[in-house]
């Protein structure tokens, strides 16, 4: 593997981990069997204050991967932004830890990339453990989306047309294609790119921030391409399923966050309401699945996130 300092490098990729040690291990492993045969690659992990192994299995097991250790949890979009300052990459590479790389799916992607100058950012198709695929491209969201995806109207009306034109489901997906954005677990970036649209905004803590970044890449002129002869598995917030009320508080404060941004702050308040008043409505449903006795150690949990949630009230990060 070449020298963080060789200009020449083709791709630098940046992992932001936080206590999944195992599961980044594998990635790992899947990133440098790839990189036997492309030695022209830079790995960055920066750990964000992980109280597993993670940090002592880095340096002991791949003494080559560069590894930024933070004292505290920055967050997705301030880890990846550390590690991006610290790469020298043609392209950048960020991926989660909870993701592993099939066969030669990076070299693909680079080679796609080089192959479309038009091109800002791609991702690929991306796949659970047990090989189904897991939809990755979007559309932008509307003022419908806000209120029909991720939502208990979402969990009331799974099939409701804002959520599956969000989802692109009127589009096959077995061929390159432009997008609007794309799932942040694996997406490749021109560095070009990156420097005239800036790094990820870190006002979202996790979240949100790939699609924000996304609207910007779009906004300046550069495109975003799904491309599905490149394989990679994601297992899926392994990381924020640790801390369930922590994960949902996150996702929507930052869903408040975009829509103030490009929407509005009349529009983001009658969403930050809207969405307390749907956890309200399931805390008092979980209560009472509770007191009749119904599954009380999970009725237990979900009450406490929820709890959480509403007594943060959704209220946005000021950085």
């Amino acid at each position: 593997m070449s020298s963080p300092s060789d200009m020449l490098t083709d791709l630098s990729v940046v992992i932001v981990n936080w206590n999944v040690c195992a599961l980044l291990r594998r990635c790992l492993r899947s990133i440098l069997a790839t990189a036997v045969s492309w030695p022209t690659s830079q790995v960055i992990v920066v750990d964000c204050a992980s109280t597993d192994d993670s940090v002592a299995m880095v340096r002991s097991e791949f003494p080559d991967v560069q590894l930024i250790v933070s004292a505290e949890n920055l967050g997705y979009a301030r880890g990846a932004n550390l590690g991006a300052a610290h790469a020298s990459g043609r392209y950048l590479m960020i991926m989660n830890p909870d993701t592993e790389v099939v066969d030669d799916a990076l070299a693909v992607l680079v080679h796609y990339m080089d192959a479309h100058p038009e091109v800002g950012a791609a991702g690929p198709q991306l796949r659970y453990a047990d090989g189904r695929a897991q939809p990755s491209r979007r559309r932008f969201p509307t003022l419908a989306t806000a209120f029909w995806e991720s939502t208990l109207l979402q969990q009331w009306f799974p099939h409701n047309r804002f959520a599956r034109h969000y989802y692109m489901a009127d589009r096959v997906a077995d061929s390159a294609q432009p997008v609007d954005w794309l799932v942040g677990a694996a997406l490749i970036i021109r560095r070009t790119t990156w420097e005239r649209v800036g790094p990820l905004d870190e006002g979202y803590f996790m979240y949100f921030e790939e699609l924000d970044w996304c609207r910007r890449c779009r906004a300046a002129g550069w495109e975003v391409h799904y491309v599905p002869q490149a394989v990679i598995i994601h297992h899926e917030a392994q990381s924020s399923d640790q801390v369930p009320a922590a994960r949902i508080l996150h996702f929507q404060r930052s869903k408040v966050r975009y829509f103030r941004k490009y929407h509005g702050i009349v529009w983001a308040n009658f969403l930050r309401l809207f969405l307390l008043g749907t956890f309200a409505f399931q805390l008092i449903e979980e209560t009472f699945k509770w007191l009749i006795g119904h599954k009380r150690p999970l009725r237990r949990g979900r009450m406490n996130a929820y709890w959480q949630v509403l007594r943060a009230g959704l209220r946005e990060n000021t950085r």
